[in-house]
């Protein structure tokens, strides 16, 4: 009896040891299912990608050229959500798009009822936000070519990156399925076309005035444009 049991485990646990995933390395070649469910028995990873159907792995986050304006940009993005009932805003969130892409960009803002993406029951969020935005600094080469294609291809509307080693901020928006640079006004700051109020203050955001980054925010909100958009995602 004694054996018999002993063979049993041993049996289980051999089965436990072939089903258990690999792990992620970057590089690796799988399909979205796969990189799922690989990347949710380490949780330990905090960061992986799949981005045209190949793992990218973060490297380390440094405060001064990630840690700290990854904070700026969350308390902009989560100011304008809180005040903009009918949007939210996510941070570091895993982003479903199709078979062989699943992003995990550092900011997001998306419609909550009717817009583009939703939010899955397996927690995720699937489809295209209608704006990502991303931290650069040693990921600028993936951020403004490969990852700059997946987001185009998935159509999210908008995409932001501010290359903090560079000091410069690109918005780009979608047109006929090509991203197009958006231009700042006369005074640095550059506005959402989906986003009626959301203005980022390049000038403050660069110079690390969180104060008058948010101050420019505020101005803009609660304008009529602003309270025309609120009214439509009540509707929705």
């Amino acid at each position: 009896m004694i054996t018999a049991r002993r063979s049993q485990l041993s049996t289980a646990a051999r089965r436990q040891v072939v089903t258990a995933p690999s792990p992620l390395y970057s590089g690796d070649k799988l399909t979205a299912s796969e990189f799922l469910r690989r990347f949710e028995a380490m949780p330990e990873v905090k960061k992986a990608e799949l981005i045209h159907g190949i793992v990218y792995m973060a490297s380390p986050v440094r405060a001064k050229q990630h840690g700290i304006p990854d904070n700026r940009i969350q308390t902009w993005l989560g100011t304008y959500a809180a005040l903009t009932p009918g949007t939210f805003a996510a941070a570091n969130s895993t982003v479903r798009f199709d078979a062989d892409n699943v992003p995990q960009p550092d900011a997001l803002l998306m419609i909550e009822s009717g817009g583009q993406a939703k939010m899955g029951k397996d927690g995720y969020i699937h489809g295209a936000p209608e704006l990502v935005i991303e931290i650069a600094a040693s990921s600028v080469s993936l951020d403004l070519h490969e990852k700059k294609d997946a987001y185009r291809r998935a159509g999210v509307q908008e995409y932001l990156v501010w290359r903090t080693e560079d000091q410069v901020v690109d918005w780009f928006v979608l047109e006929e399925e090509v991203y197009v640079r958006l231009n700042p006004a006369k005074n640095g700051t550059l506005q959402s076309r989906c986003f009626p109020g959301l203005v980022l203050d390049v000038p403050a955001l660069l110079k690390e005035d969180a104060a008058a980054l948010l101050s420019r925010l505020n101005k803009s909100l609660g304008k009529p444009a602003h309270q025309a958009f609120t009214k439509r995602l009540k509707k929705a």
